[in-house]
């Protein structure tokens, strides 16, 4: 991280001399980043929250992927919840505290980066689980591993809805989270709507952050571009 802040003042640097005199605009520099400023894994990384601050114009903080079936025994979680979970839930997913959108900008903004440098993601796709018992199905289930999707059960906003639609698939609001999550057998997704990003966009709006951006357009219902390689 420490050369990540080096690099960054490198090249606020060299773009700047770039149009030295030249009557053309400023090369724009951003990030795609963390959803908070500290990576709390095995080791520890903390962003050069300075070095961003001056050098880059934006930040996309990925406020999305807090859960997924990456192991077989991952129970069911909120792919991109605006808050944190409460009571037990909140001791299952998250012991350290702070796993969601709200606590991760926060962060961010307290950690002295610009709020008009911070940009929030947004999700146009799920994840999805198989339950370990159909019958034990809400947030924290029991699960052996990923549902419709694949290996990490990723499924499009798009498939989500052709999903629910097939199956007439149970679909829940949890309040306390402001996300979405649908039941239909052993199957459990986790995922984010019209409404649930109408909320987050509000929040946004609330923050007085840069803005919001989509991870991907791709995944959006009835979208037809393509992904990157493909025609």
């Amino acid at each position: 991280m420490d050369n990540f802040g080096l690099l960054l003042d490198e090249w606020r640097v060299a773009v700047d001399k770039e149009v030295n005199g030249k009557c053309q605009p400023t090369l724009l520099l951003s990030a795609a980043t963390y959803y908070k400023p500290v990576i709390p894994w095995d080791v520890v990384h903390r962003y050069p929250v300075e070095s961003i601050d001056k050098n880059l114009d934006w930040i996309n903080a990925m406020c999305y992927d807090y859960h997924g079936p990456w192991t077989r025994e991952d129970p069911t979680g909120t792919l991109a919840a605006l808050f944190e979970p409460t009571g037990t839930l909140a001791d299952l997913f998250d012991p350290t505290g702070h796993i969601s959108t709200s606590g991760g900008l926060q962060s961010w903004i307290g950690a002295g980066i610009g709020r008009k440098k911070l940009v929030m993601g947004l999700p146009l796709y799920g994840r999805s689980w198989r339950l370990q018992n159909p019958t034990v199905n809400g947030l924290g289930a029991p699960a052996v591993g990923a549902g419709p999707g694949g290996e990490e059960g990723y499924m499009s906003y798009a498939q989500v809805n052709q999903f629910n639609g097939q199956v007439n698939a149970r679909a829940v609001f949890d309040e306390a989270t402001q996300s979405y999550y649908s039941v239909a057998g052993p199957y459990w997704i986790t995922y984010d709507t019209v409404a649930t990003m109408t909320r987050k966009m509000a929040y946004a709006m609330g923050l007085g952050i840069g803005g919001y951006f989509f991870w991907d357009t791709s995944n959006d219902q009835g979208c037809q571009f393509s992904r990157p390689g493909t025609h």
